[in-house]
């Protein structure tokens, strides 16, 4: 009977125990769940569109410089034709036909990618984040509170992608911007050397 009272007593103080660190546990996921690293995301999500809009008019305006170095190109070929009265081939601009103005891949999805599930959501998809002992309030409690907080990582997982996902696109289109502004350079030059040299030797 004495092995009874002891096993009674050391139920018991486990019982005891495992209340106390319930009681410990709960108040650490009823802590605020602060929304500044939301609020971040968002400020940053918003700042690339921002950003990505800007990208959009520089890329813009170089398409025009290349529409308008077409021009230029053809009035300095006619004009060389007027003032040599013949036509020289030797003389003739090159077109402005450099990869830059090539495929203009702006990074739009032809297929949405698969949901991944992760080990958290499949979790919670499964019935808890927590394994049940006393399957009382305080464990609900707990569950719900690490449920939400699985909620807002997702959320911000999720944010992180599309920043990523943004941020790839905008390198790709700063490459062409780059690839454009050259091109463009490079005809400029060739079209001042041009016609300094038609203007010297008028």
């Amino acid at each position: 009977m004495a092995d009874d009272a002891d096993m009674r007593n050391e139920l018991s103080d486990m019982q005891q125990r495992a209340d106390q660190l319930a009681d410990e546990v709960r108040p650490a996921g009823r802590a605020p769940r602060s929304p500044e690293s939301k609020d971040a995301g968002i400020r940053t999500l918003v700042m690339l569109d921002e950003q990505g809009e800007q990208l959009e008019r520089i890329e813009e305006g170089m398409d025009q410089i290349n529409k308008d170095m077409k021009d230029a190109e053809k009035n300095l070929n006619d004009l060389g034709k007027f003032c040599g009265l013949c036509s020289c081939p030797c003389n003739k601009m090159k077109s402005g036909g450099s990869k830059a103005w090539g495929n203009n891949q702006d990074g739009v999805v032809n297929s949405q990618p698969a949901r991944v599930v992760d080990e958290r959501e499949q979790m919670a998809i499964s019935g808890g984040f927590i394994r049940r002992v006393t399957d009382d309030a305080r464990e609900n409690e707990m569950d719900e509170n690490l449920e939400q907080v699985g909620g807002i990582i997702g959320n911000l997982r999720h944010m992180a992608l599309d920043m990523g996902n943004e941020i790839d696109t905008q390198n790709r289109q700063i490459d062409r911007i780059m690839d454009k502004a050259e091109s463009n350079k490079t005809r400029i030059d060739e079209a001042n050397q041009r016609a300094t040299k038609m203007l010297g030797s008028g």
